[in-house]
């Protein structure tokens, strides 16, 4: 299969190229409003939006119109925060991107990681100002919100998978 097959094989599919860059980059500049890279945002939502759900760096760039170099660096960012994994391509020593079904799902509870971690600092913070300080409350507010978001995300994501297996059929 050439670099380009998957695109070709894509477009053979009755999707419509242009309606789906529309969509690529519609969706993209969402998530770069949300704070999201510009380029990370792209190649997810062009993986995203593949009927396999993975794509060489060679047929992200043709799809894209970018270089190699900026795919190599909105995957690693993609890859770090878990929305994105790396494969091998069976019988060649190429890699393709993949987004998986539970993306959102990764990505939040990377959040929660974080969550947790900017906690502990928070306490620190209280402890060292002392809570009574005015610095010292508008850290233990952030601190008692942290808290309060890791807790309800925690319940948020049970719920998600209990409706993702009700919709979909599939168990987490």
């Amino acid at each position: 299969m050439t670099e380009s097959g998957a695109v070709e094989r894509e477009q053979g599919n009755g999707r419509d190229p242009d309606a789906v860059s529309a969509f690529v980059e519609g969706f993209a500049a969402q998530l770069v409003e949300a704070g999201m890279q510009r380029m990370a945002a792209r190649v997810f939502a062009a993986l995203l939006a593949s009927d396999a759900g993975a794509l060489s760096s060679a047929e992200l760039g043709e799809q894209l119109q970018v270089s190699p170099a900026a795919v190599s660096g909105a995957v690693r960012y993609l890859s770090q925060v878990h929305m994105v994994s790396r494969e091998r391509e069976p019988g060649s020593r190429r890699e393709r991107y993949r987004v998986h079904s539970d993306q959102w799902y990764e990505a939040l509870t990377n959040r929660d990681a974080i969550l947790k971690r900017w906690g502990q600092t928070l306490r620190v913070g209280v402890d060292s100002l002392g809570a009574e300080t005015p610095g010292g409350q508008r850290i233990a507010e952030t601190l008692a919100f942290f808290e309060y978001l890791e807790g309800e995300l925690t319940k948020l994501m049970e719920r998600w998978r209990e409706e993702r297996a009700r919709i979909f059929g599939e168990s987490s």
